[in-house]
């Protein structure tokens, strides 16, 4: 990944070791995936991503259907919207609501320990959503939604 798309960050006053957290995927929610696709590719020059992409988990609470694209550094995730996906996980916050910001971090758990130092919720996906992947999702002060994911 590119190093203007990656943070290393130090938390030497909690004594976590060195966390790594680089920007890994933009998801945007949908009711027409293949027109979206169709306006990223033809419209933005991206192309079908093929590396890297998440085995979904279709029976765990979100069978939207979805297109990966992406400029070869960053991935768009496709996502058809699905209002119900909390209620079906028991989670509360939707990230296929309105869409999400995602990073990747190294150290899942040091990264949530991190989030409660600082008094920020965060409800924890685990590989629910995504084979191979813990996930946590939270909102910044705008109410906007973020990931932070760990391949597992």
């Amino acid at each position: 990944m590119d190093k203007c798309l990656s943070i290393e960050k130090y938390f030497n006053k909690s004594g976590l070791r060195t966390m790594k957290l680089e920007l890994h995927h933009i998801n945007l929610s949908t009711q027409d995936v293949k027109k979206l696709e169709t306006f990223y590719k033809d419209i933005l020059f991206l192309d079908t991503q093929s590396d890297d992409l998440p085995t979904l988990e279709k029976k765990k609470g979100y069978s939207g259907d979805v297109s990966f694209v992406g400029d070869g550094k960053v991935q768009m995730h496709l996502a058809q919207k699905d209002l119900s996906v909390n209620f079906k996980t028991g989670h509360f916050i939707n990230p296929v609501e309105k869409g999400h910001i995602a990073y990747r971090t190294d150290d899942i758990e040091a990264f949530k320990k991190h989030l409660k130092e600082n008094n920020i919720e965060f409800t924890d996906w685990g590989d629910i959503g995504v084979s191979g992947w813990h996930q946590i999702f939270f909102y910044d002060p705008d109410g906007n939604i973020i990931e932070v994911h760990q391949k597992i």
